[in-house]
């Protein structure tokens, strides 16, 4: 099994592929910038929980998406920006509003990853990682 180079953009695309496949949840290895974001979209309504696994040798991370029979799953689309090969830093003041507020951006800080609404408040940049909406 080859190993994964970049946690974040896995992530995005196990997302992507449960709701495709109408999966209730993933589970997939674990970092804790993964449990960063997972805590975000836990807050922000896009997902419904998760739970780290212990499972040696190393711990995976469980989520549970959110869906209704009405409307479907509540991430209707969700984008890497920076990446590996070339990285985005945004300042306080170009962080990006997505979807006109609909959705949020998500970015490595100083102070930790937070949403762009969070650090615009903080008034701090950083690596803009990924968009959700």
């Amino acid at each position: 099994m080859a190993a994964i180079d970049d946690h974040i953009s896995n992530l995005l695309t196990r997302l992507r592929n449960a709701q495709t496949a109408r999966f209730e949840q993933l589970e997939l290895p674990t970092t804790n910038i993964l449990q960063d974001i997972a805590q975000i979209l836990k807050e922000e309504g896009f997902i419904k929980g998760f739970r780290v696994v212990a499972d040696p040798p190393a711990n995976r991370l469980r989520i549970s998406l959110k869906a209704s029979p009405d409307t479907g799953y509540a991430i209707k689309g969700i984008r890497r920006v920076s990446r590996p090969g070339r990285r985005v830093y945004v300042g306080k003041d170009d962080i990006p509003t997505v979807k006109n507020g609909f959705g949020i951006a998500i970015l490595s800080t100083s102070r930790g990853v937070m949403t762009g609404e969070k650090a615009k408040k903080l008034s701090i940049g950083g690596e803009l990682l990924c968009e959700v909406w």
